[in-house]
This record gives C-alpha cells, structure tokens and sequence, in this order.
C-alpha cells in the first residue's frame, strides 16, 4: 500500500482522505442544493450538467454564482 502513494513525495493515508474527501462534499453539496432548488427556464438543467460534467470547478461555479439564480419564494404574510 505504501508503493501506491510514493509518487505524491510521502504523502499519507489521512491527507489522501482530505484531499478527496472535502471536494467531494463540496460536489455532493452542490449537487442536493441544485436539485432541491427552483429556477426559471432550464437553469436547473444547465447547472446540473454543469456540476456533474465538471465536478469541483461546476460545485464552486453553482455555490459563487447559481445560488444567486434561484426563484425567491414569498412566504404568506399573516
């Protein structure tokens, strides 16, 4: 197992698991943020393709700029 990651100069199990582990909760964020959300026209559609295609460069896109794009809901005033 220790062969595996001599090309990355020492670099243990755990930073392994960092480095995969938060960009992939950043995708998967992006990702259930997206398809719970609403949008007007095929917006949804666009960033969906665009987080999966792309996967950590479209999650920091759709966080930066596609929560800014949702359809504000009105809540019933009393």
């Amino acid at each position: 197992m220790g062969t595996i990651f001599l090309f990355l100069g020492g670099v243990g199990g755990w930073e392994i698991l960092i480095l995969l582990l938060i960009p992939f909760t950043l995708w998967l964020w992006a990702l259930i943020d997206c398809l719970q959300s609403d949008f007007n026209n095929n917006n949804k559609l666009v960033w969906v393709i665009l987080i999966i295609l792309v996967p950590l460069l479209g999650a920091i896109l759709y966080l930066a700029i596609g929560r800014n794009q949702m359809v504000k809901k009105n809540l019933p005033s009393e």
